[in-house]
């Protein structure tokens, strides 16, 4: 019966994997998907330069604009072709507040024209001074790194307005060689070998431009003009079957399914564990372990388009950190069936990947070059894991601590659940020290072969080791008796306020350090101080239920209201 339904749940999880959603709709413009472009320092299909263009500048890959909807490949064809007037269009994102207040925009809008932006003149001038103080190798303010970003944005949407802008005709010989576009393809090869090129993205251009009655046409244009460009340099063109596989992973989206399917299990391990006549626990596991594999299969795909470990960047640490919670969990669950692993992993797996799949103006999801300091992929390949790792057992271990001061709030009499989740709690924070102490000592061994120091107080270093020191205090006040049960619930809630700063604040707010590869812009603190500052008042609130004073002041607050005589005047 259990593997029933297990096999159950695991079916469930095929079945929404395999449902053909919106984006495998089949489009005029799919035989374009695939034409293969060098950018970035990496050759891609034309369907990722489009993503990544249009969430660069617009913060997201669909444009809605006067109540329609585009794909980023339209949107990107219409920027390259100019065929409106993306002047004066709302499409370059400003999200960052204070930014908008010193330039005198709108705080309520999020996208401008680039045409507003152009002559803002104080925006302008945040960014020469940044400008003038990065040839001073100064440090910049959060406003300066955020007004470079827009600036970036807006020469980026500039630059699309240019037959040259997609790198798509190869190098003759060389492998690592410098891709040019089709107009400059004649210094490589002569104007005789390219001219039957050039005419055939001439018609395809003209395609484009003539409406959607003439798009069916484009399939054979871009089918010869693929052949064409392959045959000028077979040896240096890649074959078809690795842009096909990159496509299908940006429109199978795995880490966007593997949310749903953790989503539904928790909701089923919330009725297995509340609804008593419906034992669905093992239907939830089936579920979940559907979600832990697709997330994992989205893993693998991505590493073998990067060809290296994915967790080089913030939008990849966030898809690893909810990968390891979901994991991390599943196997203290199957190994200890007390159904809270998963009710606590779920929803904080559900938090990771849906801020990762909701935000590419800041979590950037595009796969880059790594820089020096990172292609040394042995190292690349434990050090930055495993400290994502320890990150993902405190996140597990800050649900735990919220299902347990959740019962001390609502439930104080449940002391069999709440010593449960005690040790629960514990266990887990045992294998996020261990984690977190492994990735420290083998940063520092990496710090010493790449910058020649073991150990050398950058942020980023620093805040590791608060947030390990954090830990440990607890961990061992419990040891030898200075804290109880509920003393550990509520260190492992606001201990992971030092990791939060340690991966996010050092990364979006202090941006200083030799970790320099992994900080951004777009974040907002005060989204966080305010997620932050709810769950500290959560904390409290179970603090003063716990200690007492929260019943005390009720029955002070009933005391003190006025009685009401039963009797009346009038008799």
């Amino acid at each position: 019966m259990k593997v029933l339904k297990f096999a159950i749940g695991l079916c469930l999880g095929l079945l929404l994997i395999a449902m053909p959603i919106g984006q495998f709709q089949p489009s005029a413009l799919d035989s374009l998907e695939t034409m293969t472009v060098q950018q970035g320092g990496r050759k891609k299909p034309l369907d990722t330069v489009a993503q990544e263009t249009v969430a660069k500048i617009y913060g997201g890959t669909t444009y809605k604009h006067d109540g329609i909807e585009e794909s980023s490949l339209e949107t990107f064809l219409s920027l390259w072709l100019n065929n409106r007037n993306w002047n004066e269009e709302p499409f370059v994102l400003v999200s960052y507040r204070p930014l908008k207040e010193l330039a005198g925009l709108d705080l309520e809008q999020k996208h401008f024209s680039f045409e507003t932006l152009m002559k803002n003149q104080p925006l302008g001038d945040i960014v020469r001074l940044a400008h003038r103080k990065q040839m001073d190798d100064e440090d910049l303010t959060r406003d300066e790194r955020e007004a470079l970003t827009i600036e970036d944005r807006l020469q980026l949407m500039l630059s699309m307005v240019n037959d040259n802008a997609i790198a798509i005709v190869p190098h003759p010989n060389d492998i690592k060689g410098k891709w040019v576009g089709i107009t400059e393809a004649q210094t490589l090869y002569g104007a005789e070998s390219v001219a039957p090129l050039l005419a055939s993205f001439t018609i395809i251009k003209q395609t484009i431009l003539s409406g959607t009655d003439h798009l069916p046409m484009l399939a054979p244009l871009a089918t010869s003009l693929k052949a064409g460009l392959a045959s000028l340099s077979p040896d240096i063109y890649p074959t078809g079957g690795v842009m096909h596989r990159e496509v299908f992973f940006n429109h199978f989206h795995p880490f966007a399914k593997a949310w749903q399917l953790y989503a539904i299990a928790f909701v089923l391990m919330l009725i297995a564990l509340w609804v008593q006549p419906f034992n669905l626990y093992w239907t939830a596991i089936g579920t979940f372990v559907a979600g832990v594999a697709v997330q994992g299969y989205g893993f693998w795909l991505r590493m073998q388009i990067a060809g290296r470990p994915p967790v080089t960047n913030m939008y990849e640490s966030v898809v690893w950190v909810g990968f390891g919670i979901a994991a991390i969990a599943l196997m203290f669950e199957l190994s200890q069936r007390s159904k809270y692993y998963l009710l606590a992993a779920a929803p904080l797996s559900v938090v990771c990947l849906i801020l990762a799949d909701s935000l590419p103006a800041v979590l950037d999801p595009s796969i880059s070059p790594l820089v020096p300091v990172l292609r040394d992929n042995f190292w690349l390949s434990i050090h930055v894991p495993t400290i994502a790792l320890s990150y993902a057992s405190f996140a597990l271990a800050l649900g735990l601590g919220h299902v347990a001061l959740g019962s001390y709030l609502f439930t104080p009499n449940a002391q069999a659940r709440i010593k449960l989740l005690s040790q629960l709690n514990y266990r887990v924070l045992q294998v996020g020290i261990l984690l977190l102490t492994a990735g420290i000592i083998l940063g520092g061994i990496w710090a010493h072969f790449s910058w020649g120091r073991f150990w050398g107080w950058d942020p980023k270093e620093t805040w590791a080791l608060i947030a390990l020191l954090c830990y440990l205090v607890p961990l061992h006040g419990r040891l030898v008796g200075w804290i109880g049960n509920f003393g550990i619930s509520v260190a492992s809630v606001v201990a992971f306020n030092a990791v939060l700063m340690a991966w996010y604040g050092v990364n979006f707010v202090l941006g200083t350090g030799l970790h320099s590869y992994g900080f951004g812009t777009g974040g907002s603190e005060m989204m966080i101080a305010s997620v932050v500052g709810l769950d500290l008042l959560f904390v409290l609130l179970a603090v003063m239920r716990h200690r007492g004073w929260l019943d005390r002041l009720l029955i002070a607050e009933t005391d003190s209201s006025p009685v009401v005589s039963s009797h009346t005047s009038g008799h």
